[in-house]
Protein backbone atom coordinates (compact mmCIF):
# COMPACT_ATOMS: atom_id res chain seq x y z
CA UNK A 1 0.00 0.00 0.00
CA UNK A 2 1.12 3.52 -0.80
CA UNK A 3 -0.73 6.60 0.40
CA UNK A 4 -1.47 9.50 -1.94
CA UNK A 5 -0.19 12.88 -0.83
CA UNK A 6 -2.46 15.89 -0.58
CA UNK A 7 -1.56 17.19 -4.03
CA UNK A 8 -2.27 13.80 -5.62
CA UNK A 9 -5.65 13.75 -3.88
CA UNK A 10 -6.50 17.25 -5.09
CA UNK A 11 -6.57 15.93 -8.66
CA UNK A 12 -9.25 13.46 -7.56
CA UNK A 13 -11.22 16.13 -5.71
CA UNK A 14 -11.30 18.44 -8.74
CA UNK A 15 -13.44 16.03 -10.74
CA UNK A 16 -17.02 17.04 -11.49
CA UNK A 17 -19.48 16.08 -14.22
CA UNK A 18 -17.86 18.74 -16.42
CA UNK A 19 -14.15 18.37 -15.61
CA UNK A 20 -11.84 15.40 -15.34
CA UNK A 21 -8.52 14.92 -13.57
CA UNK A 22 -6.69 12.78 -16.11
CA UNK A 23 -4.10 13.79 -18.69
CA UNK A 24 -3.20 12.04 -21.92
CA UNK A 25 -0.81 11.90 -24.81
CA UNK A 26 -1.09 10.93 -28.47
CA UNK A 27 1.86 9.19 -30.08
CA UNK A 28 1.82 9.00 -33.90
CA UNK A 29 3.79 6.09 -35.30
CA UNK A 30 5.20 4.67 -38.53
CA UNK A 31 4.48 0.91 -38.33
CA UNK A 32 6.63 0.14 -41.40
CA UNK A 33 9.78 0.19 -39.21
CA UNK A 34 8.60 -2.72 -37.03
CA UNK A 35 10.73 -5.76 -37.95
CA UNK A 36 7.96 -8.28 -37.28
CA UNK A 37 4.89 -6.24 -38.19
CA UNK A 38 2.82 -4.05 -35.91
CA UNK A 39 -0.68 -4.12 -34.46
CA UNK A 40 -2.82 -4.24 -31.34
CA UNK A 41 -1.21 -7.50 -30.20
CA UNK A 42 2.23 -5.87 -30.38
CA UNK A 43 1.20 -3.29 -27.78
CA UNK A 44 -0.46 -5.87 -25.58
CA UNK A 45 2.63 -8.08 -25.53
CA UNK A 46 4.87 -5.09 -24.80
CA UNK A 47 2.82 -3.96 -21.80
CA UNK A 48 2.47 -7.49 -20.47
CA UNK A 49 6.25 -7.92 -20.64
CA UNK A 50 6.91 -4.64 -18.79
CA UNK A 51 3.97 -4.43 -16.40
CA UNK A 52 6.28 -5.04 -13.41
CA UNK A 53 8.00 -1.73 -14.26
CA UNK A 54 4.71 0.23 -14.41
CA UNK A 55 3.25 0.62 -10.89
CA UNK A 56 0.48 3.10 -11.93
CA UNK A 57 -0.79 0.53 -14.42
CA UNK A 58 -1.33 -2.03 -11.64
CA UNK A 59 -2.59 0.10 -8.76
CA UNK A 60 -6.17 1.00 -7.91
CA UNK A 61 -7.60 3.38 -5.33
CA UNK A 62 -8.86 2.52 -1.87
CA UNK A 63 -10.61 5.32 0.00
CA UNK A 64 -10.57 5.82 3.76
CA UNK A 65 -14.00 5.81 5.51
CA UNK A 66 -15.57 9.28 5.77
CA UNK A 67 -12.54 10.67 3.88
CA UNK A 68 -10.74 11.30 7.17
CA UNK A 69 -7.40 10.68 5.46
CA UNK A 70 -5.87 10.60 1.98
CA UNK A 71 -6.68 7.50 -0.14
CA UNK A 72 -4.25 4.66 -0.79
CA UNK A 73 -2.95 2.86 -3.84
CA UNK A 74 -3.03 -0.94 -3.69
CA UNK A 75 -1.94 -3.55 -6.21
CA UNK A 76 -5.24 -4.41 -7.90
CA UNK A 77 -6.38 -7.94 -6.94
CA UNK A 78 -8.69 -7.98 -9.99
CA UNK A 79 -6.24 -6.57 -12.54
CA UNK A 80 -7.43 -7.13 -16.12
CA UNK A 81 -5.05 -5.90 -18.83
CA UNK A 82 -7.63 -6.32 -21.59
CA UNK A 83 -10.00 -3.90 -19.86
CA UNK A 84 -7.46 -1.08 -20.17
CA UNK A 85 -6.43 -1.70 -23.79
CA UNK A 86 -8.82 -0.57 -26.52
CA UNK A 87 -8.70 -0.96 -30.32
CA UNK A 88 -10.33 1.67 -32.53
CA UNK A 89 -10.02 3.40 -35.94
CA UNK A 90 -10.54 6.95 -37.17
CA UNK A 91 -13.12 7.61 -39.89
CA UNK A 92 -11.94 8.32 -43.44
CA UNK A 93 -9.95 10.14 -44.67
CA UNK A 94 -7.95 9.68 -41.45
CA UNK A 95 -6.44 13.16 -41.33
CA UNK A 96 -5.38 15.22 -38.35
CA UNK A 97 -8.86 16.67 -37.79
CA UNK A 98 -10.52 13.22 -37.74
CA UNK A 99 -7.90 12.00 -35.25
CA UNK A 100 -8.31 15.11 -33.08
CA UNK A 101 -12.10 14.77 -32.97
CA UNK A 102 -11.81 11.12 -31.87
CA UNK A 103 -9.20 11.95 -29.23
CA UNK A 104 -11.36 14.77 -27.83
CA UNK A 105 -14.35 12.43 -27.47
CA UNK A 106 -12.29 9.80 -25.67
CA UNK A 107 -10.50 12.35 -23.50
CA UNK A 108 -13.69 13.84 -22.08
CA UNK A 109 -14.82 10.49 -20.59
CA UNK A 110 -13.92 9.82 -16.94
CA UNK A 111 -11.75 6.91 -15.85
CA UNK A 112 -13.27 4.12 -13.75
CA UNK A 113 -12.10 4.61 -10.14
CA UNK A 114 -12.80 0.97 -9.31
CA UNK A 115 -9.85 0.00 -11.53
CA UNK A 116 -6.31 1.27 -12.16
CA UNK A 117 -6.67 4.76 -13.56
CA UNK A 118 -5.38 4.37 -17.11
CA UNK A 119 -6.41 3.41 -20.63
CA UNK A 120 -4.50 2.97 -23.89
CA UNK A 121 -6.24 3.17 -27.27
CA UNK A 122 -4.58 1.73 -30.37
CA UNK A 123 -5.85 3.89 -33.25
CA UNK A 124 -5.66 2.78 -36.87
CA UNK A 125 -6.90 4.24 -40.16
CA UNK A 126 -4.64 7.31 -40.32
CA UNK A 127 -3.52 8.78 -43.63
CA UNK A 128 -0.31 7.40 -45.09
CA UNK A 129 -0.53 4.10 -43.22
CA UNK A 130 0.31 5.74 -39.90
CA UNK A 131 -1.07 4.53 -36.58
CA UNK A 132 -1.41 6.19 -33.19
CA UNK A 133 -1.85 5.43 -29.54
CA UNK A 134 -3.75 7.51 -27.00
CA UNK A 135 -2.67 6.97 -23.40
CA UNK A 136 -4.87 8.31 -20.58
CA UNK A 137 -3.50 8.44 -17.03
CA UNK A 138 -4.96 10.12 -13.99
CA UNK A 139 -3.06 13.15 -12.70
CA UNK A 140 -3.39 11.68 -9.19
CA UNK A 141 -0.85 9.04 -10.26
CA UNK A 142 1.61 11.08 -12.35
CA UNK A 143 2.87 14.56 -13.16
CA UNK A 144 4.45 15.63 -16.45
CA UNK A 145 7.91 14.29 -15.64
CA UNK A 146 6.77 10.96 -14.21
CA UNK A 147 4.43 10.58 -17.19
CA UNK A 148 7.44 11.00 -19.47
CA UNK A 149 9.28 8.38 -17.41
CA UNK A 150 6.45 5.92 -18.00
CA UNK A 151 6.76 6.58 -21.72
CA UNK A 152 10.49 5.79 -21.60
CA UNK A 153 9.64 2.40 -20.10
CA UNK A 154 7.36 1.63 -23.04
CA UNK A 155 9.62 3.11 -25.75
CA UNK A 156 12.90 1.75 -27.11
CA UNK A 157 15.91 3.39 -28.81
CA UNK A 158 15.90 0.85 -31.69
CA UNK A 159 13.19 -0.94 -33.69
CA UNK A 160 14.45 -4.28 -32.37
CA UNK A 161 13.64 -3.28 -28.80
CA UNK A 162 15.77 -4.01 -25.77
CA UNK A 163 16.18 -6.77 -23.27
CA UNK A 164 13.98 -6.31 -20.22
CA UNK A 165 15.12 -8.12 -17.12
CA UNK A 166 12.28 -10.26 -15.81
CA UNK A 167 11.20 -9.41 -12.28
CA UNK A 168 13.04 -11.21 -9.51
CA UNK A 169 9.60 -12.07 -8.27
CA UNK A 170 6.24 -11.56 -9.92
CA UNK A 171 4.26 -8.59 -8.68
CA UNK A 172 1.62 -9.65 -6.21
CA UNK A 173 -1.87 -8.23 -5.87
CA UNK A 174 -2.84 -6.83 -2.50
CA UNK A 175 -5.74 -7.87 -0.39
CA UNK A 176 -8.24 -5.01 -0.13
CA UNK A 177 -7.76 -3.61 3.40
CA UNK A 178 -10.64 -3.51 5.83
CA UNK A 179 -12.33 -0.26 6.77
CA UNK A 180 -11.18 -0.70 10.35
CA UNK A 181 -7.50 -1.06 9.37
CA UNK A 182 -7.69 2.07 7.21
CA UNK A 183 -9.14 4.06 10.12
CA UNK A 184 -6.34 2.86 12.40
CA UNK A 185 -3.75 4.04 9.90
CA UNK A 186 -5.49 7.40 9.76
CA UNK A 187 -5.15 7.79 13.51
CA UNK A 188 -1.36 7.66 13.22
CA UNK A 189 -1.44 10.30 10.46
CA UNK A 190 -3.66 12.58 12.55
CA UNK A 191 -1.22 12.42 15.44
CA UNK A 192 1.46 13.99 13.23
CA UNK A 193 -0.70 16.94 12.10
CA UNK A 194 0.50 19.44 14.79
CA UNK A 195 4.11 18.98 13.66
CA UNK A 196 3.05 19.53 10.05
CA UNK A 197 1.22 22.70 11.02
CA UNK A 198 4.32 24.16 12.69
CA UNK A 199 6.49 23.38 9.67
CA UNK A 200 3.91 24.85 7.28
CA UNK A 201 3.69 28.06 9.34
CA UNK A 202 7.48 28.48 9.19
CA UNK A 203 7.44 27.97 5.40
CA UNK A 204 4.68 30.55 4.93
CA UNK A 205 6.65 33.14 6.89
CA UNK A 206 9.70 32.43 4.71
CA UNK A 207 7.61 32.90 1.59
CA UNK A 208 6.30 36.39 2.49
CA UNK A 209 9.29 38.25 0.95
CA UNK A 210 8.36 36.78 -2.44
CA UNK A 211 5.40 39.18 -2.56
CA UNK A 212 7.48 42.33 -2.03
CA UNK A 213 6.79 43.82 -5.53
CA UNK A 214 3.09 43.71 -4.71
CA UNK A 215 3.10 46.23 -1.91
CA UNK A 216 -0.49 47.41 -2.00
CA UNK A 217 -3.94 45.85 -2.15
CA UNK A 218 -4.71 47.60 -5.49
CA UNK A 219 -1.51 46.14 -6.96
CA UNK A 220 -2.47 42.68 -5.76
CA UNK A 221 -5.78 43.08 -7.55
CA UNK A 222 -4.19 44.51 -10.69
CA UNK A 223 -5.22 48.12 -10.09
CA UNK A 224 -2.88 51.12 -10.20
CA UNK A 225 0.83 50.94 -9.49
CA UNK A 226 3.75 51.81 -11.71
CA UNK A 227 7.28 50.67 -12.23
CA UNK A 228 8.48 47.70 -14.28
CA UNK A 229 8.40 45.23 -11.39
CA UNK A 230 4.78 45.94 -10.51
CA UNK A 231 3.59 46.04 -14.12
CA UNK A 232 5.28 42.71 -14.88
CA UNK A 233 4.34 40.97 -11.63
CA UNK A 234 1.33 38.67 -11.46
CA UNK A 235 -1.70 39.76 -9.46
CA UNK A 236 -4.00 37.74 -7.24
CA UNK A 237 -6.87 38.29 -9.67
CA UNK A 238 -6.39 37.81 -13.41
CA UNK A 239 -8.44 39.94 -15.82
CA UNK A 240 -11.72 38.21 -16.55
CA UNK A 241 -12.32 36.95 -20.09
CA UNK A 242 -14.21 34.14 -21.82
CA UNK A 243 -11.46 31.69 -20.84
CA UNK A 244 -12.68 32.02 -17.25
CA UNK A 245 -16.25 30.97 -18.00
CA UNK A 246 -17.53 27.65 -16.59
CA UNK A 247 -16.74 24.71 -18.86
CA UNK A 248 -18.97 21.92 -20.15
CA UNK A 249 -18.19 18.20 -20.13
CA UNK A 250 -17.05 18.27 -23.76
CA UNK A 251 -13.68 19.02 -25.33
CA UNK A 252 -11.90 20.04 -28.49
CA UNK A 253 -8.28 19.21 -29.22
CA UNK A 254 -5.92 20.53 -31.90
CA UNK A 255 -2.29 19.64 -32.42
CA UNK A 256 0.74 20.42 -34.56
CA UNK A 257 4.49 20.98 -34.54
CA UNK A 258 6.90 23.91 -34.73
CA UNK A 259 10.64 23.60 -35.50
CA UNK A 260 12.73 23.74 -32.33
CA UNK A 261 15.76 25.07 -34.26
CA UNK A 262 13.84 28.22 -35.22
CA UNK A 263 12.79 28.75 -31.60
CA UNK A 264 16.39 28.32 -30.45
CA UNK A 265 17.64 30.78 -33.06
CA UNK A 266 15.25 33.44 -31.73
CA UNK A 267 16.25 32.56 -28.18
CA UNK A 268 19.95 33.05 -28.96
CA UNK A 269 19.48 36.32 -30.88
CA UNK A 270 17.30 37.94 -28.22
CA UNK A 271 19.08 36.58 -25.15
CA UNK A 272 15.97 34.89 -23.74
CA UNK A 273 15.02 31.29 -22.99
CA UNK A 274 13.22 28.68 -25.07
CA UNK A 275 10.36 28.87 -22.57
CA UNK A 276 10.18 32.66 -23.03
CA UNK A 277 9.74 32.15 -26.78
CA UNK A 278 7.13 29.42 -26.24
CA UNK A 279 5.10 31.57 -23.85
CA UNK A 280 5.40 34.64 -26.09
CA UNK A 281 4.15 32.91 -29.24
CA UNK A 282 1.41 31.21 -27.21
CA UNK A 283 0.37 34.61 -25.85
CA UNK A 284 0.33 36.06 -29.36
CA UNK A 285 -1.84 33.20 -30.63
CA UNK A 286 -4.28 33.57 -27.72
CA UNK A 287 -4.34 37.35 -28.23
CA UNK A 288 -5.32 37.00 -31.88
CA UNK A 289 -7.93 34.36 -31.06
CA UNK A 290 -9.47 36.63 -28.42
CA UNK A 291 -9.48 39.54 -30.91
CA UNK A 292 -11.38 37.28 -33.34
CA UNK A 293 -13.99 36.84 -30.60
CA UNK A 294 -13.97 40.52 -29.57
CA UNK A 295 -12.92 39.40 -26.09
CA UNK A 296 -9.39 40.71 -25.47
CA UNK A 297 -8.99 42.32 -22.01
CA UNK A 298 -6.99 45.52 -21.64
CA UNK A 299 -4.77 43.97 -18.98
CA UNK A 300 -2.39 41.13 -19.77
CA UNK A 301 -3.71 37.62 -19.25
CA UNK A 302 -1.95 35.50 -16.65
CA UNK A 303 -0.82 31.94 -17.25
CA UNK A 304 -0.14 29.17 -14.80
CA UNK A 305 3.18 27.54 -15.74
CA UNK A 306 3.75 24.15 -14.07
CA UNK A 307 7.33 23.38 -13.06
CA UNK A 308 8.92 20.21 -11.76
CA UNK A 309 10.48 20.30 -8.30
CA UNK A 310 12.03 16.86 -8.60
CA UNK A 311 15.50 16.32 -7.20
CA UNK A 312 17.99 13.58 -8.14
CA UNK A 313 16.68 11.63 -5.15
CA UNK A 314 13.23 11.62 -6.77
CA UNK A 315 14.38 9.95 -10.00
CA UNK A 316 12.15 6.99 -10.75
CA UNK A 317 9.51 8.12 -8.26
CA UNK A 318 6.02 8.42 -9.70
CA UNK A 319 3.19 10.62 -8.46
CA UNK A 320 3.19 14.42 -8.30
CA UNK A 321 6.30 16.40 -7.52
CA UNK A 322 5.27 19.65 -9.10
CA UNK A 323 4.81 23.30 -8.31
CA UNK A 324 3.68 26.22 -10.45
CA UNK A 325 4.44 29.82 -11.30
CA UNK A 326 1.88 32.42 -12.34
CA UNK A 327 3.09 35.05 -14.79
CA UNK A 328 1.72 37.78 -17.03
CA UNK A 329 2.17 36.84 -20.67
CA UNK A 330 1.89 40.16 -22.53
CA UNK A 331 -1.39 39.69 -24.40
CA UNK A 332 -1.94 43.45 -24.10
CA UNK A 333 1.02 44.06 -26.44
CA UNK A 334 0.59 43.91 -30.22
CA UNK A 335 4.26 43.99 -31.22
CA UNK A 336 5.87 40.49 -31.00
CA UNK A 337 9.27 41.91 -30.04
CA UNK A 338 7.84 44.04 -27.24
CA UNK A 339 5.83 41.04 -26.06
CA UNK A 340 8.81 38.68 -25.81
CA UNK A 341 10.79 41.31 -23.87
CA UNK A 342 7.80 41.69 -21.53
CA UNK A 343 7.51 37.90 -21.13
CA UNK A 344 11.22 37.58 -20.39
CA UNK A 345 10.90 40.20 -17.64
CA UNK A 346 7.71 38.70 -16.25
CA UNK A 347 9.19 35.19 -16.15
CA UNK A 348 12.34 36.49 -14.46
CA UNK A 349 10.19 38.05 -11.72
CA UNK A 350 8.05 34.90 -11.45
CA UNK A 351 11.16 32.74 -11.06
CA UNK A 352 12.57 35.06 -8.37
CA UNK A 353 9.29 34.95 -6.46
CA UNK A 354 9.10 31.20 -6.82
CA UNK A 355 12.69 30.67 -5.70
CA UNK A 356 11.92 32.67 -2.55
CA UNK A 357 9.09 30.26 -1.80
CA UNK A 358 9.79 26.78 -0.35
CA UNK A 359 9.51 24.35 -3.25
CA UNK A 360 7.12 22.01 -1.45
CA UNK A 361 4.78 24.70 -0.10
CA UNK A 362 1.97 23.80 -2.53
CA UNK A 363 2.27 20.14 -1.57
CA UNK A 364 2.37 20.96 2.13
CA UNK A 365 -0.80 23.07 1.94
CA UNK A 366 -2.60 20.27 0.13
CA UNK A 367 -1.28 17.70 2.60
CA UNK A 368 -2.20 19.63 5.73
CA UNK A 369 -5.83 20.41 4.82
CA UNK A 370 -8.20 17.92 6.49
CA UNK A 371 -9.02 15.51 3.62
CA UNK A 372 -12.79 15.39 4.15
CA UNK A 373 -13.07 19.20 4.32
CA UNK A 374 -10.70 19.72 1.37
CA UNK A 375 -12.61 17.23 -0.76
CA UNK A 376 -16.02 18.73 -0.03
CA UNK A 377 -14.79 22.28 -0.48
CA UNK A 378 -13.18 21.48 -3.84
CA UNK A 379 -16.28 19.70 -5.12
CA UNK A 380 -18.57 22.52 -4.04
CA UNK A 381 -16.37 25.18 -5.65
CA UNK A 382 -16.06 23.38 -8.97
CA UNK A 383 -19.62 22.05 -9.20
CA UNK A 384 -21.14 25.44 -8.48
CA UNK A 385 -18.96 27.22 -11.04
CA UNK A 386 -17.17 29.38 -8.47
CA UNK A 387 -13.64 28.53 -9.59
CA UNK A 388 -13.66 31.00 -12.47
CA UNK A 389 -15.35 33.95 -10.75
CA UNK A 390 -12.14 35.26 -9.18
CA UNK A 391 -9.34 33.41 -10.95
CA UNK A 392 -5.59 33.97 -10.44
CA UNK A 393 -4.86 32.82 -14.02
CA UNK A 394 -6.66 32.50 -17.36
CA UNK A 395 -4.96 29.53 -18.98
CA UNK A 396 -2.20 26.97 -18.54
CA UNK A 397 0.99 26.85 -20.63
CA UNK A 398 3.28 23.87 -20.01
CA UNK A 399 6.53 22.89 -21.75
CA UNK A 400 7.81 19.33 -21.18
CA UNK A 401 11.32 18.56 -22.48
CA UNK A 402 11.82 15.40 -24.48
CA UNK A 403 14.52 13.49 -26.39
CA UNK A 404 16.21 14.62 -29.60
CA UNK A 405 16.76 11.06 -30.91
CA UNK A 406 14.26 8.61 -32.47
CA UNK A 407 12.22 6.28 -30.29
CA UNK A 408 10.18 3.20 -31.13
CA UNK A 409 7.03 1.63 -29.72
CA UNK A 410 6.99 -2.12 -30.30
CA UNK A 411 9.22 -1.44 -33.32
CA UNK A 412 7.16 1.38 -34.85
CA UNK A 413 9.04 4.70 -35.05
CA UNK A 414 7.56 7.57 -33.08
CA UNK A 415 6.86 10.50 -35.44
CA UNK A 416 5.41 12.89 -32.86
CA UNK A 417 4.19 13.01 -29.27
CA UNK A 418 1.30 15.43 -28.66
CA UNK A 419 -0.01 16.15 -25.12
CA UNK A 420 -3.73 16.13 -24.30
CA UNK A 421 -4.00 17.91 -20.97
CA UNK A 422 -6.82 18.97 -18.63
CA UNK A 423 -8.91 22.12 -18.39
CA UNK A 424 -10.89 23.42 -15.41
CA UNK A 425 -13.51 26.02 -14.59
CA UNK A 426 -11.61 29.28 -14.62
CA UNK A 427 -9.03 28.10 -17.16
CA UNK A 428 -10.83 26.72 -20.20
CA UNK A 429 -7.68 26.58 -22.35
CA UNK A 430 -4.54 24.50 -21.92
CA UNK A 431 -1.50 24.71 -24.22
CA UNK A 432 1.00 21.94 -23.51
CA UNK A 433 3.96 20.94 -25.64
CA UNK A 434 6.52 18.16 -25.69
CA UNK A 435 9.84 18.43 -27.54
CA UNK A 436 10.90 15.51 -29.70
CA UNK A 437 13.40 15.06 -32.54
CA UNK A 438 13.82 18.74 -33.33
CA UNK A 439 10.12 19.61 -33.04
CA UNK A 440 7.94 21.26 -30.44
CA UNK A 441 4.79 19.11 -30.45
CA UNK A 442 1.82 21.22 -29.31
CA UNK A 443 -1.45 19.88 -27.96
CA UNK A 444 -4.18 22.49 -27.38
CA UNK A 445 -7.26 21.58 -25.30
CA UNK A 446 -10.32 23.78 -24.86
CA UNK A 447 -13.98 23.55 -23.97
CA UNK A 448 -15.96 22.37 -27.00
CA UNK A 449 -18.54 25.17 -26.89
CA UNK A 450 -15.96 27.86 -26.20
CA UNK A 451 -13.66 27.12 -29.14
CA UNK A 452 -15.33 25.73 -32.27
CA UNK A 453 -12.40 27.31 -34.18
CA UNK A 454 -9.61 25.83 -32.05
CA UNK A 455 -7.48 24.86 -35.07
CA UNK A 456 -6.96 28.56 -35.86
CA UNK A 457 -4.92 28.83 -32.67
CA UNK A 458 -2.41 26.35 -34.09
CA UNK A 459 -2.22 28.52 -37.22
CA UNK A 460 -1.66 31.61 -35.07
CA UNK A 461 1.22 29.89 -33.25
CA UNK A 462 2.95 29.44 -36.61
CA UNK A 463 2.21 33.07 -37.53
CA UNK A 464 3.68 34.33 -34.25
CA UNK A 465 6.88 32.31 -34.72
CA UNK A 466 7.25 33.71 -38.24
CA UNK A 467 6.65 37.25 -36.96
CA UNK A 468 9.41 36.88 -34.36
CA UNK A 469 11.80 35.58 -37.02
CA UNK A 470 11.09 38.68 -39.12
Amino acid sequence: MRQLNGLDTSFLNMETPSQQGHVAGVVILDPSTAPEGWGYDSIRELIEERIHLLPPFRRRLVTVPFEVDQPYWIEDPDFDLDFHLRHIAVPAPGGDEQLAALVARIHERPLDRARPLWEIYVIEGLEGGRVATLTKLHHAAIDGVSGAEILTILLDPTPEGRHIEPPKRAWRPDKIPSQASLLMRSGVTAALQPAKAIRLGVDVVKAIPALKPLTTIPALLGRGGDGADVLSSPTLVAPHCILNDPITAHRRWAFGSLPLDEVKEIKDRLGVTVNDVVISISAGAVRQWLIDHDALPERSLQAMVPISIRTPDDDGELGNNVSAMIARIGTHLEDPHERIEFVHGAMTIAKEQHSATPATLLQDFAQFAPPAIAARAARWVFRHGRAGKIAPFNLVISNIPGPDFPLYLAGAQLLGHYPVSAIIDGAALNITLHSYMGDLCFGIVADRDLAPDLWTMMDYLRDELAALQE
